[in-house]
């Protein structure tokens, strides 16, 4: 790999080309500014690492006249991070603040470099995998890495992470990389469907099991056979109904409500939570036995905050996206913007960062979306807002069925679990 170092500080130079050259795969050529290097920078070239505060032409214009034609690492020094920001809007992947370990770069050098016009097979082939993720970022990588490790496997796996991380993403990569892609991936979230009616959604029925089963029914258990099951949310679930869930674990077979015969099911399970599921085996809410069952290879999705490389790569491609859909005039994101979106925390992780870049490109009617677009600052005290509004509902239909939780679960359309979550997450004084 053919790498050119572009630093005008000759220490920083001669470090990084003395550690690069420690790696046999790693040849290095170094220039002491801009100007000299791109009159010597050729096709052979691979990537560029170059640093932004330069004296004759800074980094930002050496960047714009390599016009993308080479993957480029930037490195800077705490006073400039607002112009290595600028970086990654003219397409740079990655940036590293000043002092760094070698350790970094190198494995930001080994995840960027993509080698145009020279791209492999088994590349080509990687990023046809992964082509449901929006951005890049070693935290990504690194649990890619385990998901694809787990997935040449039918051992259970569950995803910890937030709300919004993309577990049912790291699901479905499972599945597509597994023995059985060419079957269903099913989908449940346990929180949505309500306590009365998961055991029939997920085992299925008979006709005649309650008043209105007119016919048969498969459960979701069934539709999987073959291929994979992913329940979400999975802490949400009753005891009760763990304990049939572990019996489908022991025994493979499944049997409907209201039927005695049982059913062979061969299905791959894969679970997430945002719970604390350490927690709720501690308080007697998740069964022990259970959580050894599904925990065989554990995954932990990082929040999109500690994933700050991913943020602008995800929206800008979102951006794109919905230009491309509603036939909108090509739009940038202004500085202000990005350095908004760099350092808000993002509690709704990848969704939401999805759903403020849809709406800024919607509603927009700059060439520029601005930080004022992306309405950061009101999303703040809208969150703290929707809380209160969700306690108080919460607390008005408790007080109603006289803070009985099978009758505010029936209201709600949520299961018993959810309900207690959202009383201990509001600490709502529950009378009886």
């Amino acid at each position: 790999m053919q790498i050119v170092i572009v630093e005008d500080d000759i220490n920083m130079r001669k470090s990084l080309e003395f550690a690069l050259k420690e790696y046999d795969e790693f040849k290095v050529v170094c220039y002491k500014n801009a100007i000299e290097a791109l009159k010597k920078i050729d096709d052979s070239v691979d990537l560029i690492i170059t640093d932004i505060n330069m004296p004759g032409m800074d980094g930002i214009e050496f960047i714009q006249k390599l016009d993308n034609k080479f993957d480029i690492i930037v490195i800077t020094g705490n006073a400039t991070l607002n112009r290595a920001i600028e970086s990654v809007r003219l397409g740079v992947k990655d940036f590293l603040t000043k002092p760094f370990e070698i350790d970094t770069l190198v494995n930001a050098i080994k995840r960027n470099v993509k080698i145009r016009a020279k791209v492999s097979k088994k590349t080509e082939n990687r990023k046809t995998e992964n082509k449901d993720f929006l951005g890049t970022s070693e935290e990504l990588e690194k649990a890619l890495s385990l998901a694809k490790k787990a997935a040449r496997t039918d051992a259970s796996v569950l995803l910890l992470g937030q709300s919004g991380v993309g577990k049912e993403l790291f699901a479905n990569y499972i599945h597509q990389n597994s023995t059985r892609a060419k079957n269903d991936f099913v989908a449940i979230n346990m929180a949505a469907i309500p306590e009365n009616l998961l055991e029939s959604e997920l085992f299925g029925y008979v006709k005649g099991a309650f008043t209105d089963a007119i016919n048969d029914k498969k459960g979701y258990f069934e539709l999987a056979n073959k291929g994979t099951i992913f329940l979400d949310e999975i802490a949400e679930m009753s005891v009760a109904l763990q304990s049939k869930l572990l019996r489908v674990l022991q025994e493979r077979v499944v049997y409907r409500v209201g039927g005695v015969k049982p059913i062979h099911v061969d299905v791959r399970i894969i679970s997430a939570t945002n719970a604390d599921i350490q927690e709720a085996i501690r308080e007697g809410k998740f069964r022990q036995d259970l959580y050894f069952r599904l925990n065989t290879i554990p995954l932990k999705i990082a929040p999109l905050k500690y994933r700050k490389n991913e943020i602008l790569q995800i929206a800008e491609k979102t951006l794109e996206d919905v230009g491309n859909k509603y036939n909108l005039p090509h739009r940038v994101f202004s500085k202000k913007a990005c350095e908004a979106m760099l350092n808000y925390d993002w509690p709704g992780n990848i969704r939401e960062l999805i759903s403020v870049v849809q709406r800024a490109a919607i509603l927009s009617d700059n060439e520029e979306i601005s930080e004022e677009d992306l309405f950061l600052d009101s999303r703040i005290s809208s969150e703290n807002n929707i809380n209160n509004m969700e306690k108080e509902l919460m607390q008005e239909v408790l007080q109603s069925v006289s803070f009985d939780i099978n009758e505010a679960s029936k209201i709600l359309g949520m299961n018993k679990n959810a309900i207690n979550s959202k009383i201990n997450k509001y600490n709502i004084e529950v009378k009886k």
